[in-house]
């Protein structure tokens, strides 16, 4: 599903430098088993040189580009190497992974320079952070307010930048979204992204209970607009008042 903004377009000032969403893949051998990537994946490269990425996982750190490599050391201090499959290109990305697919990615309007407005920072997404303990019911609370503040950020992203389509069915949430609002999806419908998140099932569980309560109690306040990404920007605002 994606929801619609405008169109609009955002340079960034180094080369290779962007924020780029998984688009297609390509590879010569027919019966290869295709990347496990879906759009919902992106590649932001800032001009500071630091970096955020989610192939399946999230990852951040420092990139460099050097003689059609990309060069992406995380947070573990562990560097991996993609072959820029083409030459640079202004609105695209194509990178050589390992299992020898090509995937092409597209550009997109770069947020602000501010971590806090940006929906691809470490600060908007410590909710993508798998757990490595058992969480308390504050930590747990503390992990949907953060993924509800990636959901406001997200959708003021598109539309203070304008952006196109935007996806919303490739992210790992508990949120069923609407085209102007949104429910909760059933726990056995959880995607497996969402549950990986967590130290245990329990935990898992408990986040479940937890914000299927908030949505009981309270009911959300409309705001009298025909914009429906504004209509989901107040709703994401609201369950963060609601989980503090």
């Amino acid at each position: 599903m994606a929801l619609l903004a405008f169109s609009g377009c955002y340079t960034p000032d180094k080369p290779g430098a962007g924020l780029y969403f998984f688009a297609t893949a390509k590879n010569d051998d027919p019966h290869a088993h295709p990347p496990d990537l879906t759009p919902g994946n992106f590649l932001e490269l800032r001009s500071d040189g630091s970096y955020t990425q989610d192939f399946g996982q999230f990852n951040y750190g420092t990139w460099m580009l050097k003689e059609q490599r990309l060069y992406l050391t995380n947070q573990r201090h562990r560097t991996y190497i993609y072959l820029v499959a083409d030459s640079l290109r202004p609105r695209e990305l194509d990178l050589q992974l390992d299992s020898g697919w090509t995937a092409h990615f597209q550009a997109h309007s770069m947020p602000s320079d501010n971590p806090k407005k940006d929906p691809f920072s470490t600060y908007n997404n410590q909710w993508r952070i798998p757990a490595k303990h058992k969480e308390s019911d504050a930590e747990i609370r503390d992990r949907l307010f953060n993924h509800c503040q990636f959901w406001e950020t997200y959708l003021t992203w598109a539309t203070d930048r304008e952006e196109g389509a935007i996806n919303v069915t490739d992210i790992p949430t508990p949120l069923k979204i609407y085209g102007n609002g949104f429910g909760l999806k059933h726990y056995n419908d959880l995607p497996g992204e969402w549950r990986s998140f967590f130290y245990d099932s329990a935990d898992c569980h408990k986040a479940d209970t937890m914000i299927k309560h908030t949505f009981r109690r309270h009911n959300f306040v409309w705001p009298n607009t025909d914009n429906d990404l504004k209509k989901l920007i107040s709703g994401t605002h609201q369950l963060q008042d609601w989980l503090k």
